[in-house]
């Protein structure tokens, strides 16, 4: 996909759209066409060992910049504005400004300062977009280790924040944290529960 396109080409992805708790993370990868690390593919068909594997070589031969967006911006401004804050602030962060930018999905963020094309189902189409969506994994995924040592009984080490079993029994024994998103639903029904 990358190949269509003349100049320095940004693959952007998220995660972290869905979780209760978290922020939301993007990562924008510019790859060097010399040097694209072997195995690239969607971060969710990847095993966490190869996902860590392969963003360890990202960030040696590629332009990587990562965005967050943080749960108070996420209850602000709803997780669909936070996500392309975070997406914008991931390119914003590159070395070099990208002269297009292959974002994934089908929503381009506003006021982006170069040309952009959304591509459905992106980190499968396109090694940048694959990029992308390992390091944005990797790294959102070790934050929410960190969190769930200083917040044990969630278990976000192991659900990284999603609305499992073991989160609802959570938040029912244990309460509310700063790093819960109140705007979403099930958080917002406890408290105005």
């Amino acid at each position: 996909m990358e190949a269509a396109l003349d100049g320095r080409v940004a693959g952007v992805d998220e995660v972290g759209r869905g979780p209760w708790a978290g922020p939301v993370t993007a990562c924008a990868v510019v790859l060097d066409p010399a040097r694209v690390p072997s195995g690239l593919n969607d971060s969710k068909k990847l095993t966490a060992a190869r996902r860590d594997a392969l963003a360890d070589r990202i960030l040696e031969v590629a332009d990587v910049s990562l965005g967050w967006a943080s749960v108070e911006e996420i209850d602000a401004m709803n997780i669909r504005q936070a996500t392309f804050l975070a997406m914008t602030r991931a390119l914003a962060g590159l070395a070099h400004a990208p002269t297009h930018a292959l974002i994934d999905g089908n929503a381009i963020p506003p006021g982006l300062t170069c040309p952009a094309t959304g591509v459905v189902k992106g980190d499968g189409r396109s090694v940048s977009i694959a990029a992308a969506s390992i390091v944005a994994k990797v790294r959102r995924d070790a934050l929410m280790k960190d969190l769930a040592v200083m917040h044990p009984g969630y278990g976000w080490e192991t659900n990284m924040g999603y609305g499992t079993t073991k989160h609802a029994a959570g938040l029912h024994d244990l309460g509310v944290t700063q790093h819960h998103r109140r705007s979403f639903a099930p958080i917002h029904k406890i408290l105005c529960g």
